[in-house]
């Protein structure tokens, strides 16, 4: 099973280097990472993707708990609802007969043209992994040169609760 932990921790110095050690620690292997500044600077969350088919990752989040600077953890698969995000930016070959099939591809899955050069386009879509992964499968045939992807950014569904402050 996929779980999607994210970590709401200080923002110091060795602080990741500590979380992804006690994955790697317990031997699991983070499919997708992604880290960056929230709530002015003073935290960041750290968003992990990992299979687990031991059914052991109980055990890990308890152990991110325990961790000195972290002050929140959740395991979004465990949570009723929640919204997961992913990144990609994507070079493809692109010439004058096929960019315009190309940016047709990209209005299907309303993706942006970021960048335009007489050989190439540089697309950015954002969705789920499941949008994603639709997207590379319509866009390869046209030659990917390069692309970088993030992993899951994810937040709670819910209403706002003042009780949590």
């Amino acid at each position: 099973m996929k779980h999607t932990i994210s970590a709401l921790v200080e923002n110091k110095f060795g602080v990741l280097a500590r979380v992804a050690g006690m994955f790697s620690g317990r031997g699991f292997n983070i499919e997708t990472l992604n880290v960056g500044p929230v709530l002015g600077g003073k935290y960041s969350r750290i968003t992990v993707t990992v299979k687990d088919g031991r059914n052991s990752i109980e055990q890990c989040v308890k152990q991110l708990n325990k961790l000195v600077n972290v002050i929140e953890v959740k395991d979004f698969s465990k949570l009723e609802s929640f919204v997961a995000r992913e990144l990609v930016l994507v070079k493809v070959k692109a010439d004058s007969k096929t960019r315009p099939e190309i940016v047709q591809v990209a209005d299907l899955f309303r993706a942006k043209v970021i960048d335009v050069d007489s050989a190439s386009l540089i697309i950015e879509c954002t969705g789920n992994a499941n949008k994603i992964q639709g997207f590379m499968g319509m866009i390869e045939p046209f030659g990917i040169i390069d692309m970088a992807r993030t992993g899951n950014v994810a937040l709670e569904r819910g209403s706002y609760k003042p009780e949590d402050e």
